[in-house]
C-alpha cells in the first residue's frame, strides 16, 4: 500500500501523469527529407492509436521535436515526463553515429535522437545510454516508417521512476557505513581498474548551466557516470517497502564511493504509487539522487531473496542472453526485461544479463565474488542492432 511522506522527508522528482497516448510536433523541419519523416512518423503514430495534438504541452506523451543540428534548440518539459524525439537531418549517414548524434541528444534536451541522412537511405537512432542503431530504407516508405515505429514507440510508452524520497531517518551506526558499504568501495575501484568508468560525452562541456540542470532533473541523474554497484543490506531493516539494499549515487565518481548519502545510498524500498524510490540519509546530509537504476535493482531484489549484489556497467560479454528492446533506463519495463532474463538464467544469483544496445546487469552473492568471475571475460565493444 502506499506509504506518506514522514516529517522531515523531501521528496524530488514528482511529475505530471499522462495518461493519454498523444502525440505533438515541434519545430520548423529545416528540410525537406526532415519533414518527410516528421509526417510519416506522424501518420504511423496515429495509426497506432495516438491523438495528435496541435501544439506540444505538458499533457503530450510524444513530442516530435525538429532541430537544427548546427543549433540544436532544447525543448523543455515543465516537469512533465513527456517523451521528446529530437529529429535532425545529417548530409549522409555519419561514420560515428554517437559522436555526431550525442551532443545533438543532449543540447535538445531529448530522450532520442533520429539522424536522417539527407537521401533518405537510413535513420540512425541515438539514446541516452549511448545506444545506437539504424534502420534502413529499402524503398518501401510503408515498411520504413513501421520499423521506426517499432523502435520509438516501447521507448515513447515507457514509465520512469525517477523519483526520491529522502527521508533522514538513517540509523547513526549507518553513517559511516557498514560491511556492505565498504564492498561497494572496493567494487568502484574495481571498475576504475577495468577502465570501465569514463564518460564519453561530459555534458557539463556540451551543456549551458541552465541547461545542465534541466537535464539533471529531466533524467533524474546527477550526471552522466556510466554504471553502477549495489549490494544488500544484512540485516535488513522492517520497512514493509520491500528489499534493502546499498547502492551508487548518480553522477558521482564510482572509484570513490566512500560519503553515505552524498556517494552511496541506502534504498529503503520501493512506492509503486507514487513511483518512488525510499532512501534512508543521515539528517544533516545534502543527499544525491540514487542511480536512475534503482528500481531494476529492486525488482532483483525482490524477486531473488539469495542475490547479494549487483553491477551495472557499460560493456559486453559475448554469447549472454540479452534483452530485446533497450528501454530507457531507469524505466519500469527495462527493470522488469532485466529481471525476465535474469529469472530464466540457470542461477537466478550468478546471473550475466545484456541490455539490448547498452551494457550489463551482472548478479551474484555478493560484489567481490562478481568480479571474479567477470575478471578476463569483459569486452568493450558493446554490440549494437
Amino acid at each position: 500500500m502506499p506509504t506518506r511522506t514522514p516529517p522531515g522527508a523531501v521528496s524530488f522528482g514528482a511529475r505530471t501523469t499522462i495518461t493519454d497516448r498523444t502525440f505533438a510536433r515541434n519545430g520548423a523541419p529545416a528540410t525537406p527529407t526532415v519533414a518527410w519523416l516528421v509526417d510519416g512518423l506522424a501518420d504511423v503514430l496515429a495509426a497506432a492509436g495516438y491523438e495528435p495534438r496541435d501544439e506540444p504541452g505538458p499533457d503530450v506523451q510524444v513530442v516530435l521535436h525538429t532541430i537544427d543540428g548546427r543549433a540544436p534548440r532544447p525543448y523543455r518539459r515543465k516537469n512533465a515526463p513527456t517523451f521528446v524525439v529530437a529529429i535532425v537531418s545529417v548530409p549522409e549517414p555519419a561514420a560515428d553515429v554517437l559522436k555526431a548524434g550525442y551532443p545533438v541528444l543532449v543540447q535538445a534536451l531529448a530522450n532520442l535522437a533520429i539522424l536522417i541522412s539527407e537521401d533518405r537511405a537510413a535513420a540512425h537512432f541515438v539514446t541516452l545510454e549511448q545506444g545506437t542503431y539504424t534502420v534502413e530504407h529499402d524503398g518501401d516508405d510503408a515498411a520504413f516508417f513501421a520499423a521506426v515505429l517499432e523502435r520509438v514507440e516501447p521507448l515513447a510508452s515507457s514509465r520512469l521512476v525517477i523519483a526520491n524520497e529522502f527521508r533522514p531517518d538513517l540509523e547513526p551506526e549507518l553513517w559511516s557505513g557498514d560491511a556492505e558499504t565498504s564492498q561497494l568501495a572496493r567494487a568502484g575501484e574495481r571498475l576504475a581498474d577495468l577502465d570501465l568508468l569514463p564518460s564519453v560525452f561530459p555534458i557539463e562541456e556540451i551543456l549551458s548551466e541552465r541547461d545542465l540542470r534541466h537535464v539533471k532533473l529531466l533524467y533524474g541523474i546527477g550526471g552522466l557516470s556510466y554504471g553502477n554497484v549495489s549490494a544488500r543490506r544484512q540485516p535488513p531493516t522492517d520497512s514493509g517497502l520491500g528489499p534493502e539494499f546499498w547502492m551508487s549515487a548518480s553522477g558521482v565518481d564510482k572509484s570513490k564511493l566512500r560519503q553515505v548519502g552524498r556517494e552511496v545510498l541506502l534504498v529503503r524500498g520501493y512506492d509503486a504509487v507514487r513511483d518512488a524510490m525510499i532512501l534512508a540519509v543521515p539528517p544533516d546530509v545534502v543527499p544525491n539522487r540514487v542511480s536512475v537504476d534503482a528500481i531494476e535493482h529492486w525488482m532483483i531484489y525482490q524477486e531473488h531473496p539469495d542475490v547479494g549484489a549487483i553491477v551495472h556497467i557499460h560493456a559486453w560479454i559475448p554469447g549472454i542472453p540479452a534483452t530485446e528492446i533497450n528501454y530507457p533506463c531507469g524505466t519500469v519495463e527495462l527493470a522488469r526485461a532485466v529481471a525476465q532474463v535474469v529469472r530464466h538464467a540457470p542461477d537466478p544469483t550468478r546471473a550475466v544479463v545484456g541490455q539490448r544496445n547498452h551494457g550489463l546487469t551482472i548478479t551474484g552473492h555478493d560484489l567481490d565474488e562478481i568480479f571474479e568471475r567477470i575478471e578476463g571475460r569483459i569486452v568493450r565493444t558493446i554490440p549494437m542492432g
